[in-house]
């Protein structure tokens, strides 16, 4: 059986990560049909659309989608391609693992943090207006129906793969109503679960606390800004947002993706690190049921990782996207499958 994957290759280094990737998960002997389409501004320019039609069909039918990074214009342009497609799919819960790579040196090793943020709604909402001249309304909508949501999500993932704590960040002693409904949500959904040890923390706070001792929490429950900003603090702990995975969730539907930015300026040099958006397809393996692949996978590039020969040079290397997918996929071969299942997430 072939398993149907919407394919996002998205601009800048995204072709050729998501190339990379795909040549790795077809190496696995695991058998994909890919659909694949452009979106944001190359869409535009084909299409006159920037999410085209036949995209969002394709998802619809496939429930599945692996996606590279699409630049977002900063200030002006066209709306972000992520929100645009979480919202359309109801993709509620951002899910991102902090897991250290071998081999990758950083100030702390042996992080294994994760954390779950709300896709939908909060200051994301995109609902704004101009007042008056030179003066701006951004409203942030915050829902007991997605704050109840999400915070079942994490603590159902908690419960299943016996993660001992969970930690909802909030700025409710400032936005009393917003933060309040939502730590009032985590509260109420915490009941249900007395073995999994529930707290609170102020976001600015534990911004601090995790440069302090990452190692005092376990999973992190945030809304949507304070996800977006504390997940990628949280990627300097293993070595940055080119070594970490990211999936978006919904009640039928997922699309794993790279979280780093497009990086227009070293794009078709032979140069990016593909480690991202692999480690998302290892998520979607583990999505997919195929755990044996997922964990091989993982196992090929903690070797390719330890010994160093063929990383790119963000991590201290001189190979190219190329070799180092070259190099995992050789490791496929000679590196046996894990007996024990990997720390990445069964989802």
């Amino acid at each position: 059986m072939a398993y149907t994957v919407t394919l996002i290759p998205g601009d800048g280094i995204g072709p050729e990560v998501v190339k990379a990737a795909v040549r790795v998960l077809e190496a696995t002997g695991v058998k994909f049909e890919w659909e694949s389409f452009a979106a944001g501004a190359e869409a535009y320019e084909k299409y006159r659309e920037y999410i085209p039609k036949e995209l969002t069909e394709s998802i619809e039918r496939t429930r599945i989608g692996l996606k590279g990074p699409v630049t977002t214009p900063v200030g002006g342009g066209f709306p972000s391609i992520n929100v645009a497609l979480r919202k359309k799919f109801e993709l509620y819960a951002n899910f991102r693992p902090i897991i250290n790579l071998p081999g990758v040196p950083t100030k702390y090793p042996d992080v294994d943090l994760i954390v779950v943020r709300e896709n939908t709604e909060g200051l994301y909402s995109g609902i704004e207006h101009e007042v008056v001249p030179g003066v701006v309304e951004s409203l942030k909508i915050i829902t007991e129906k997605a704050s109840t949501r999400i915070s079942k999500f994490a603590f159902e993932y908690a419960r299943k793969f016996r993660r001992k704590k969970i930690h909802a960040i909030h700025k409710a002693n400032i936005m009393k109503m917003s933060d309040g409904l939502f730590i009032r949500c985590s509260r109420n959904v915490s009941r249900s679960y007395p073995e999994i040890t529930y707290g609170e923390h102020i976001v600015d706070n534990t911004c601090m606390q995790l440069v302090l001792n990452p190692y005092q929490y376990d999973m992190l429950l945030l809304e949507n800004l304070y996800g977006d900003i504390i997940s990628d603090l949280c990627a300097a702990f293993v070595g940055g947002l080119g070594l970490v995975a990211g999936a978006n969730f919904g009640l039928d539907c997922a699309i794993f993706e790279a979280v780093h930015g497009s990086a227009p300026d070293i794009a078709g040099k032979d140069m990016a690190n593909p480690t991202a958006v692999l480690r998302s397809a290892v998520l979607m393996l583990h999505h997919l049921g195929e755990h044996d692949a997922a964990n091989h996978i993982n196992a090929a590039l903690g070797y390719v990782y330890t010994e160093k020969k063929h990383v790119t040079r963000d991590v201290g290397g001189t190979a190219g996207t190329v070799e180092f997918a070259d190099a995992v996929i050789e490791a496929l071969r000679t590196v046996p499958v894990p007996a024990a299942p990997s720390k990445e997430a069964e989802l």
